[in-house]
């Protein structure tokens, strides 16, 4: 392909996206092929010959696309967004231009400078105090690892980077019942062992019981472990449950115990004034990460991490040879030795485009109304005799079940709604995923996408209603 081509093939390709975002609607939101079914039109070998690009996009629309699920569909309503926007979309076009790999300030400078200028920004849009430092991390599961990491080398002056574990005790990680998953593959990869993870009781609202998680923390005490840190949730996963920062940082303080907080969806909404209770306590926090590639309308991937000792993080990764050396050294931040990655794609170029274009006000804009887009739903679910919302709403995400009268057996009620879900999804209109509380198989309605408005949720609610009709 040479350059003419490529302006052409440029040209048509910005066509089919502008085409692709019109017509978004009309198609099913979730795929509905079998397993293989793309793998099997894919040739065994690759191409000997060069080909066409006509070849390429034809493969691409009748191969690639039925085996799409179309996560940028106003109907998406599963497990939680993965949002873009317009200027996202054009800034990272520019990223691939580039191709910028911007390891150092030396690499990149400028990538580097507005990486630390918007991540001061995105300080300020959330009402995190000054004294957190950020960078851009690529997803929430590698930032509460890098929080992890650099906890266990914090409490062992390093020691573990040096020789590892032998002689340095048994160490014990502390998070909710209703933690994600990631935190669990950090404690595997970190090394400390998934035996010695502890999730603790939550309470009826399914956040984190500081009761509880003091008395874990006294019994590992006595029996000769080492209390090492906390993951406090603010979002759970399965109920967008806001564990109490608070009464956990007290405890984390009271013990020296590193404490990390896991906000990757709900945290966006702390561009809200009227929803930062959910960080009180944010002064015993060590670091702190949230997704603006979940719900502040930024391709993935974009993970903003905070950290209040960056001292601590750097010395955790950093790794000098010489041919990593430059002049500048301390004068500026080389975000190779922030995390785990050495290589780092040009993620800030997407957020700074994201936050100039819809400003601070029209990003809350968004946001509020996504928020009492859903709290209308999750009236019209408790309206509804045939319903039970099965956990409190504090954001956007609903969590409910068909429960029709007369039928009190869990079980029956969990197959029921399992089906319920599969008939939803099988509707190509809306696309939704399902959790289990308390042991009861639960429907999460999550709102949130870029391009939902009111009516899309009117429309949801009429289909589901209209499925349950039938489901009795």
């Amino acid at each position: 392909m040479n350059l003419s081509e490529f302006r052409r093939h440029g040209h048509e390709l910005i066509d089919w996206m502008a085409e692709y975002f019109e017509n978004i609607e009309n198609l099913p939101v979730k795929s509905g092929i079998l397993p293989g079914e793309v793998l099997n039109q894919l040739p065994a070998h690759p191409p000997s010959d060069p080909e066409a690009f006509e070849n390429l996009m034809n493969d691409f629309n009748e191969i690639i696309m039925p085996g799409i699920t179309h996560w940028q569909h106003p109907g998406w309503h599963a497990y939680f967004t993965a949002n873009n926007s317009y200027p996202s979309i054009l800034a990272e076009m520019l990223t691939s231009t580039l191709g910028a790999q911007c390891m150092s300030w030396l690499t990149s400078p400028a990538a580097t400078e507005l990486e630390e200028r918007v991540m001061e920004w995105l300080g300020e849009m959330t009402g995190l105090p000054k004294g957190f430092t950020g960078v851009i991390q690529d997803t929430a599961s590698t930032a509460t690892l890098v929080s992890l990491l650099t906890a266990r080398e914090n409490a062992t002056r390093f020691a573990i980077n040096r020789s590892g574990f032998y002689g340095k005790g048994v160490f014990t990680i502390y998070c909710s019942s209703e933690a994600h998953s990631s935190i669990e593959r950090a404690v595997k990869i970190a090394g400390f062992g998934q035996d010695n993870l502890r999730k603790i009781e939550v309470d009826k609202l399914f956040a984190m019981k500081p009761e509880s998680l003091e008395s874990a923390i006294n019994s590992d005490l006595k029996k000769g472990f080492v209390p090492l840190a906390v993951v406090a949730a603010i979002g759970t996963t399965g109920s967008t449950a806001i564990d109490p920062l608070k009464e956990i940082g007290e405890i984390c303080k009271k013990h020296k115990l590193w404490l990390h907080v896991d906000a990757a969806w709900a945290g966006t909404a702390m561009l809200l004034p009227e929803f930062r209770y959910m960080i009180d306590g944010i002064e015993n926090v060590d670091t702190f990460v949230f997704n603006p590639h979940k719900w502040m309308f930024t391709n993935f991937d974009c993970s903003a991490y905070f950290v209040k000792d960056k001292g601590a993080l750097i010395q955790t990764f950093e790794i000098l040879p010489e041919y990593l050396k430059t002049k500048e050294g301390s004068m500026v931040n080389n975000y190779r030795d922030w995390g785990v990655q050495l290589g780092r794609r040009f993620r800030a170029l997407k957020l700074w485009f994201v936050i100039r274009t819809f400003g601070v006000k029209g990003l809350q804009e968004k946001i509020r109304n996504h928020i009492r887009w859903a709290d209308e739903f999750a009236g019209w679910v408790e309206n509804e005799k045939t319903f039970e919302i099965l956990a409190p709403s504090p954001l956007a995400t609903v969590c409910f079940r068909l429960h029709p009268a007369g039928v009190d057996d869990e079980q029956q009620l969990n197959s029921l709604n399992a089906r319920f879900l599969d008939e939803i999804n099988q509707s190509e209109k809306i696309f939704m995923t399902h959790t289990k509380l308390n042991g009861k198989f639960t429907l999460r309605f999550v709102v949130g996408q870029t391009n939902t408005e009111r009516h899309h949720i009117e429309k949801a609610w009429e289909i589901i209603c209209g499925i349950a009709m039938r489901m009795k």
